[in-house]
């Protein structure tokens, strides 16, 4: 920090994150608490030690977020990580206001083939970490089908990730940055305005679809 308060400071992107899959009863809560701390507490972390000299120098805050900030297909661990992201932000937009800085975000759509952020889901190896509650519940079958989905999904995202980039490149250099970058295909979109302004009840039934093809 002593050597960049003497050459100024300008941006801060906060794009560490990790993800995985599996429904609320699978995963531990040693899993729920490694997410928490890399994917929001880390990002806040990095944001209090840099604070004061963007505040200085009027720079530039990026983070990464995600449209699965809005709804969930299977990970619901990492989008409660992004909708947390997502607040602290809103809070930290309206505050830096007065010191002239801006706070951006990114909410990228599925690029899990540009970032690999994701491994392919092993049905076999979520069933060996169940507990055994939890296996008298669950199916071997059903597990299976579910992976089969997620990892469809993983095969689907774009390998284009310049797009993103470019989004993040915008949030520091514009004279005029957008608040959100929303870098997501059409169906990601319109299942985003389906979420914010439809009844929840109907994006449930939309998500149910989703998830039993």
């Amino acid at each position: 920090l002593r050597h960049f308060s003497s050459i100024g400071f300008w941006g801060l992107v906060n794009n560490a994150g990790i993800s995985t899959f599996g429904e609320t009863g699978w995963l531990s809560m040693e899993k729920y608490e490694k997410f928490a701390d890399v994917n929001l507490l880390g990002s806040i972390r990095t944001t209090l030690a840099f604070l004061p000299l963007l505040r200085k120098y009027k720079g530039r805050l990026v983070f990464m977020s995600s449209v699965i900030a809005y709804f969930s297909l299977g990970n619901g661990i990492y989008s409660m990580t992004k909708a947390a992201i997502e607040k602290f932000c809103d809070a930290l937009r309206l505050e830096m206001k007065k010191f002239g800085v801006q706070v951006c975000i990114i909410q990228p759509g599925n690029y899990a083939r540009s970032t690999k952020i994701q491994p392919p889901v092993s049905a076999e190896e979520i069933w060996d970490e169940l507990s055994e509650e939890a296996k008298a519940v669950y199916s071997k079958e059903y597990i299976q089908e579910r992976a089969n989905f997620f990892n469809s999904m993983l095969r689907e995202g774009s390998a284009n990730g310049n797009e993103v980039v470019d989004a993040m490149v915008d949030a520091l250099m514009s004279p005029a940055p957008k608040a959100r970058y929303m870098v997501a295909k059409l169906k990601e979109k319109a299942l985003v305005f389906v979420c914010a302004l439809f009844p929840t009840v109907v994006m449930d039934s939309v998500l149910s679809y989703a998830l039993s093809k």
